[in-house]
């Protein structure tokens, strides 16, 4: 008599896995249902939710305002991935892959979509030619880190967080391999960190703003209650760097955007105006 799972010949999905994600989970794309999404006033409207990849983008929408370009103004629209939102008829014709954050621009002759966080960013950074070099070293310096995090935080988030937290059951392996590999990330932004103030280089950029909402939120002890776990004040460049990153007004203001969970006063489903923020900071004061 064995517990060893023995994989079948072919996998079929028969059943739930239990998670606490597993009611939207199926092996197939498209819509699932009918749902027009809501448009705002402004030429941006975002769709999206405040986990770390959707913080991205309202930390780049609210430093964009706060370097004083009023064209970066925007719409959000909280998209409920528990409810299956993100399989809505609208909200699949901007993003045929379903996952937030998605951004429709309305500045052009034509609508465009965005999808992919990175590409959101990527997509800002140049259209209002900030906290992105033009070219050269510092250019490559920033992508090669927005690359870097778009290709680990899966590990971090998908593998370790979903074992660590999500996961039904708490098995030794996956959590051990996860966990190592969590750690081995954190030891290549710290050795990077050492030597730059932030992960490009010298300049505030959207390699911080992509990283900050995932290993920022790990390090400060604000996503899957891992801290200690990870050890992670061990990593002292990375601990300096997320406090620092927490304490900018566009990242407070960020954070809140499409936030539906916690205390109501850190709670802002929509985003319509810089008022709607204004006054949850009120009432955290």
């Amino acid at each position: 008599m064995t517990n060893e799972y023995i994989p079948p010949k072919v996998w079929t999905m028969d059943e739930d896995n239990g998670g606490e994600w597993s009611g939207i989970n199926r092996p197939d794309s498209g819509a699932r249902h009918q749902q027009q999404l809501p448009k705002g006033e402004h030429d941006l409207q975002l769709y999206s939710l405040a986990t770390p990849n959707g913080q991205k983008v309202t930390i780049m929408l609210e430093e964009l305002l706060a370097a004083g370009v009023d064209a970066a103004e925007y719409d959000a629209y909280t998209i409920d991935i528990g409810e299956g939102d993100q399989f809505g008829s609208g909200f699949v014709e901007i993003n045929p892959n379903s996952k937030i954050p998605a951004l429709v621009d309305h500045g052009g002759d034509a609508p465009i979509h965005v999808f992919e966080s990175g590409a959101i960013l990527v997509y800002l950074a140049e259209k209002f030619g900030h906290f992105l070099p033009k070219d050269g070293a510092e250019r490559t310096a920033v992508m090669n880190w927005l690359f870097w995090l778009q290709g680990s935080a899966p590990f971090l988030g998908g593998g370790f967080g979903h074992f660590y937290a999500y996961a039904p059951e708490k098995f030794e392996y996956p959590i051990n391999r996860y966990a190592m590999e969590a750690k081995r990330q954190l030891d290549v932004l710290d050795k990077q960190l050492a030597k730059n103030k932030y992960i490009a280089g010298a300049q505030y950029s959207i390699a911080d703003m992509a990283t900050w909402p995932w290993y920022g939120n790990v390090v400060l002890g604000k996503v899957y209650d891992a801290a200690e776990f990870l050890d992670v004040a061990s990593y002292t460049h990375v601990m300096r760097w997320a406090k620092e990153i927490e304490q900018r007004e566009a990242v407070k203001r960020g954070r809140l955007v499409n936030r539906t969970w916690g205390e109501e006063r850190e709670q802002l489903a929509e985003r319509h105006s810089a008022e709607d923020i204004d006054r949850i900071i009120e009432q955290q004061n």
